[in-house]
């Protein structure tokens, strides 16, 4: 009798924040979760793989640089031959950095589009090629306010962010019909975490005003998606706190 394989979630950009928000929620479903940040940060995610097994998960880490595409091709190769079935990814690489037209140099606007672009397309097409002759599986890209308009200052994260949108609309209306659920997620709003609590002088108070989108809660919506039945797809939702102004 073959064994059955188990089903896993990738995650693309596990950091302190959201992505180890939605590497959580997939563990406590009962998938085994890989996790990804740059080499640099492998013993940072390492302790959050850690955490995870500490709650019964299971969870492996990988220190690679995504916009570097023959490791991300090597990355998916070994995950199924060593781990178990590609089920859903989660790409959810940042990106955000603000400067000045003038200022933004040509490679700024270059790493920006790799990070948030280019190594999105790259985790897409392996994980479709995967997916695809099991006739299933779910991607979802982290979008952001820059996905939907351009604002001062920030011409190369939503140059990137627009065409992350462009690329799950692409793949959705392509693999949709083979089976792949592809989806993208406008966040709205400042999310908790790190980077957000070193800008915010009042973060705490803010976070338990419920003004920050709080990563636990917007996991769910992760989780929801890859359970949804393929006669009622979302392709596209945002999420935002209910003290926002859009």
């Amino acid at each position: 009798m073959t064994k059955e394989r188990s089903k896993l979630c990738l995650v693309i950009g596990a950091g302190d924040g959201l992505g180890g928000a939605i590497a959580r929620a997939f563990a406590a479903q009962g998938l085994t979760v890989c996790i990804t940040r740059r080499p640099r940060n492998l013993e940072r995610l390492e302790i959050l793989a850690q955490s995870i097994r500490d709650q019964g998960g299971q969870a492996h880490a990988f220190g690679i640089d995504a916009r570097e595409e023959a490791p991300m091709v090597d990355l998916i190769n070994t995950i199924e031959a060593e781990i178990g079935d590609l089920d859903v990814v989660a790409f959810n690489i940042g990106a955000n950095v603000k400067y000045s037209i003038t200022e933004t140099s040509s490679r700024v606007y270059q790493k920006v589009w790799e990070m948030a672009a280019f190594a999105g397309f790259v985790a897409a097409r392996e994980a479709a090629r995967v997916m695809l002759p099991r006739g299933r599986g779910t991607i979802i890209f982290t979008g952001a306010t820059a996905s939907l308009r351009g604002r001062e200052g920030f011409s190369a994260f939503s140059g990137a962010k627009h065409a992350l949108r462009a690329l799950a609309q692409s793949q959705a209306r392509e693999l949709g019909p083979r089976g792949l659920h592809i989806a993208h997620i406008i966040l709205d709003g400042m999310v908790e975490g790190t980077f957000i609590k070193g800008l915010l002088p009042d973060y705490e108070a803010r976070l338990a005003a419920g003004d920050l989108i709080q990563v636990d809660e917007a996991a769910k919506n992760w989780v929801w998606l890859w359970k949804q039945n393929k006669s009622a797809w979302t392709h596209e939702l945002d999420l935002r706190p209910s003290s926002e102004t859009w």
